[in-house]
This record gives structure tokens, sequence and C-alpha cells, in this order.
């Protein structure tokens, strides 16, 4: 009798004193001078050793996946509607994540299994691998991306994520072995292409001033630029070329520069205006090919290109299609050479030796310095016998 009484006190107890779940708490994460909040409870934790197993990896995943990983997802994909971030700005606020739970410079296998498990959680195929004592970090991509490692695996192509951590490692005298994790929900793809730019905080802006001369007259210009930027694309891959070039600006960066072209332009006919923006592009800035910048190929986005001391030729030709976009809306084709990219532009009436491509005909726009001072319509000598391929092509139209 005695046993039921006391049985009877704790069900009493437990009704009305309820268990307390863990206190959930926002902590703030820095995203390009906006507070991201990322609300967590401490349950959503790993502890890896510096050289994990296969098993290791799973056990630790079992424990992730039971924790109450919720708050923190939910609040991730909210905040990536509410901006309309693409995917490459989606995964870094992911890594921001991923630094707040446990820093990369800590413990390298914890940051990483964040990033992979908060990833893969989000809807996208993302997978892990190890390749000796690297822990390599893949997601599934249908688009053209050179310079970065890839695995197939059932005709679905998987890039690495984290290859630049890895820069000196030769994965193919180590081939990464998959750690196989099947999470239902993870079956989409991830795409590198940018067609927004975050909305930066004011104080994450610098002005640069730059000039050049059309025709004895001086153009002075004080664009404000991202300086988040050189961030958001530091191990950017290479993408194809319709996806590099469709790369916008910042809106503060558009609005301090573009309607200050336009009303430069606005009284030019169309050709001669697209002649100024040629030599805007040409002339604004110094060349310097990408080995001697960076020591590797490098394309940079149009506001890197703004932003930095020096660009080479398809830093320019990117720049040099945006503007005419932007302020004419005109049909381009992109010319690769063996070692040289430049434009030509459909005009309502050609300038110079006309290039024929697919029923339109472009007159070619060299928005690089050479030797020679190449008005609209004329290649470079150099390059007048080099076989060539167009690479991009854009219509208004379509």
């Amino acid at each position: 009798m005695n046993r039921l009484k006391v049985l009877f006190f704790v069900l009493l107890l437990c009704t009305c004193f309820p268990q307390v779940k863990a206190q959930e708490k926002k902590l703030p994460v820095d995203f390009y001078g906006h507070n991201f909040n990322l609300v967590t409870d401490g349950t959503l934790s790993a502890e890896l050793t510096k050289d994990p197993s296969p098993a290791e990896l799973k056990k630790e995943f079992t424990k992730l996946n039971t924790a109450n990983y919720k708050p923190v997802l939910d609040s991730l994909l909210a905040y990536k509607a509410k901006y309309q971030l693409n995917d490459w700005l989606y995964y870094q606020l992911i890594r921001k994540v991923a630094q707040q739970l446990c820093p990369k410079e800590n413990n390298y296998g914890n940051y990483t299994l964040y990033k992979w498990f908060i990833l893969a959680k989000s809807g996208y195929d993302a997978r892990l691998a190890l390749s000796g004592h690297r822990m390599i970090f893949y997601v599934y991509n249908d688009e053209d991306i050179s310079d970065i490692p890839f695995f197939d695996v059932d005709n679905r192509k998987y890039m690495c994520l984290n290859y630049h951590d890895y820069a000196q490692a030769n994965l193919n005298e180590d081939p990464p072995v998959p750690v196989k994790i099947d999470i239902p929900e993870a079956r989409n793809a991830f795409s590198y292409k940018v067609t927004r730019m975050p909305d930066v905080s004011p104080e994450n802006y610098t002005e640069r001033k730059l000039n050049f001369t059309y025709e004895h007259k001086e153009y002075h210009f004080n664009i404000r630029l991202n300086t988040a930027v050189k961030t958001i694309f530091a191990n950017y891959p290479g993408v194809d070329f319709e996806t590099y070039f469709n790369i916008p600006l910042s809106k503060e960066t558009y609005s301090s520069l573009i309607p200050l072209l336009k009303k430069n332009t606005g009284k030019m006919d169309q050709k001669k205006g697209v002649d100024y923006l040629m030599r805007f592009t040409r002339y604004a800035f110094l060349y310097e090919n990408d080995q001697e910048n960076f020591g590797k190929e490098k394309r940079m986005s149009p506001e890197e290109t703004l932003s930095s001391t020096y660009s080479d030729c398809d830093d320019r030709a990117a720049l040099f299609f945006y503007l005419v976009k932007e302020i004419y809306n005109l049909p381009m084709i992109a010319l690769l050479y063996p070692t040289h990219i430049t434009m030509a532009v459909a005009f309502s009436k050609p300038v110079g030796e006309p290039i024929w491509y697919r029923g339109k005909i472009y007159s070619v726009c060299e928005a690089t310095p050479e030797t020679e001072d190449l008005p609209v319509g004329k290649l470079a000598a150099n390059l007048k016998n080099v076989p060539y391929n167009i690479v991009y092509q854009y219509d208004p139209h379509y």
C-alpha cells in the first residue's frame, strides 16, 4: 500500500511539474553586417577525434540526428527564404553557423561535420569522404564547374566544397573513400549560380575613386564598394560563362555607378555609348594577368573587378557585359581564344568586320588594353587569324 502511495505521489509531481526542456537561446552570427540569430539549446553537439574513422562519423551523425536540431535548421531556412539567398550564399551562412558551433581552428572535423549535417538536412545531397587524415565534404551539382575535384556516383557529380582547406593535397594519389550515411531528405542539387548579392549594411561599404578620359574629357567616379565581396567569392570555383557573366552588383554599388554611366551616355547614340563603356572598362583599371596577380587563374565578378587594382581580360569581359546589359540590353557574344577572351555586340547596324552567329551580326568590342587603340568593330591584329569559340550568347529576347 505504501508503495502505491509513493507511486501516486511521483505521478502527481510529474503532472504538476513537467520536465523542463533544455532552454533555447539565440546566438548572434554576423552575416556581412547583419545579425543572423542562431537558435539553439546546446544539444546539437559533436565530439570527433582528430583522425575520425567511418564508424566514428556514423556515431556522431546519430548523435546529431537525435539532437534537437530543428530550431537551428528552421532559423536558417527562414533566413534563406526571407533574404532570397542563392545556394552559394546560403552555404556561406552555414559556414558561419558551423564556426559558431565549433571554431574551425579548434576541431576541423566537428566544424566540417556541422556544415555537412546542416546542408544535408536543408535538403541538399551532401556527402562525406575520408582521404588519409583528410575529411572531404562533397555536394551534388549538375552544372559545368571546373578547377575543383569531384567524383561520380550513379551518374551524379559531386563537387568538393572544402578543397580550399587542402589546396596542396593530391586527391588522386589518395582517393577519398565515401562514408555511407543515408539522409532521406538530402536529394537536391546544389547550385553555384549567384543571381542576387546579399543586403549588406552601409558600414560594410567603402568608396573608391575612378577616372578615365574619353574624347579629351575626364570623367570621375566615386563608387561605393561592398567589402564583403572578396570574402564571398574567396573560394568560388570556375563556373560556366553564363553563370559567371550574370553575377550582379550589390545594390549600393549599382546605385553609385549605373545611374552615372546612364547619365554620361544619355546624349550619345547607341554605338558611341557602347564605345564609352568599352573604354571605361579598358582604361579605368590597371591590367595584370591572373598568374601575376593571384598566382593562379581566377575570374572576378564585376564588383570584384571594380574593387581590384588589377584585372585581366576575362574580368573586363564580364564587367563590360554587365554594363552593356544594364544600360542598353543588347545581344552579345563572348569570343574565347586560346589566351584571350573578348566581347562582340549586335548593333542595329554592324560596325567594322562583322561576326555572324545564329542569325545575328556582331561587332567586336575589346574591353582589355591592347598595343593598338582599338575602336568598336576592330579586332587586335594578333588575333585575326586565330581560331576562337563562342562560349556564351546573350539575347534579351530569350
